[in-house]
């Protein structure tokens, strides 16, 4: 359902370097950027991440209760992500571990204090 979620910065070549090292870590790649937004998916038609300076010229803010969760394939890459972030400079919202039966995910903040978390998925 979710086509793409942007993320506001005051800082893009801060956020890009922080996401082009997380990204990575999944398979994405930049697929679109300008002076003021950097996005990457990583699979053509796929779903998609940015950043973005708003557009009205005030300050990024995060959003209070709003969250991204970037969905991986498998517990093994949602250690790897938490662990990647964490290294960029990224602060632990809540270790990788699972959730509920089927549901395993780690949670982090981005260098703006966007909140993320990466999850795995098993529904069987």
């Amino acid at each position: 359902m979710i086509g793409y979620v942007t993320l506001g910065s005051n800082d893009i070549p801060r956020a890009a370097a922080f996401y082009d090292a997380l990204l990575a870590e999944i398979g994405g790649k930049r697929f679109m950027e300008a002076d003021t937004f950097v996005a990457w998916m990583t699979d053509a038609g796929g779903g998609g991440l940015g950043i973005t300076r708003p557009f009205d010229g005030n300050p990024a803010t995060v959003g209070n209760g709003v969250m991204v969760a970037l969905k991986v394939d498998s517990p093994a890459l949602v250690d790897a992500l938490h662990a990647k972030a964490l290294q960029l400079g990224g602060s632990d919202e809540g270790a990788p571990g699972e959730r509920m039966p089927g549901f395993y995910a780690g949670y982090f903040r981005d260098l703006d204090g966007n909140k993320l978390n990466a999850y795995f998925w098993n529904a069987d």
